[in-house]
């Protein structure tokens, strides 16, 4: 069992009953379930579905928020209804550092352009030690084939910064990285 928040990212897209959505359901059940507080961005698709499988296992939701998605999307965006307390900032690029710098670890699932830059800052703040050395761990084959891809023959990355991440296949995987089982 562990303990602390772990934050999520993935894709505000997905709907109910896609597999992406339930994928992202049964990772914040068994982050609840194993003892960890969620954090996500707080609204639709993944996030809403991490948000649901947590609290539905008695788990503590924490949703970070931004006015400028309201802006952006010239709509009043509100927190998704299993958010149990929400951290709000003005702006993306707050919320962004925060759901990367307050968390004791991070699983990152299929996203788009958002969960791409949360992932790269993560591992980049990780690389150079601006923030403490955490579990980031990417749930799916896309980010395995996407990192290794971009790494190509080592010439900007180093080994041991691959290393700073790690691939997992299922959300039972994830958590077990996450404790330290596998």
């Amino acid at each position: 069992m562990g303990s602390g928040i772990v934050s999520v990212f993935g894709g505000s897209s997905p709907r109910p009953g896609s597999p992406a959505y339930e994928e992202a359901y049964r990772v914040g059940k068994l982050l609840a379930e194993n003892g960890y507080t969620v954090a996500t961005g707080g609204y639709s698709g993944t996030m809403e579905a991490t948000s649901k499988g947590a609290a539905e296992a008695n788990g503590h939701v924490i949703g970070v928020t931004t006015d400028m998605l309201n802006r952006w999307e010239a709509s009043a965006q509100r927190p998704n209804e299993w958010v149990r307390e929400e951290i709000r900032f003005p702006t993306l690029r707050e919320r962004l550092v925060h759901l990367v710098t307050f968390s004791d670890a991070i699983i990152a699932l299929r996203g788009g352009i958002g969960t791409l830059s949360e992932v790269s800052l993560a591992w980049s703040l990780i690389q150079v030690g601006e923030i403490p050395r955490k579990p980031l761990i990417l749930l799916g084959r896309e980010w395995d084939i996407l990192l290794h891809g971009y790494y190509g023959n080592g010439d900007y990355i180093r080994p041991a910064d691959m290393a700073l991440w790690r691939c997992v296949g299922s959300p039972e995987d994830a958590v077990a990285a996450l404790n330290g089982e596998r």
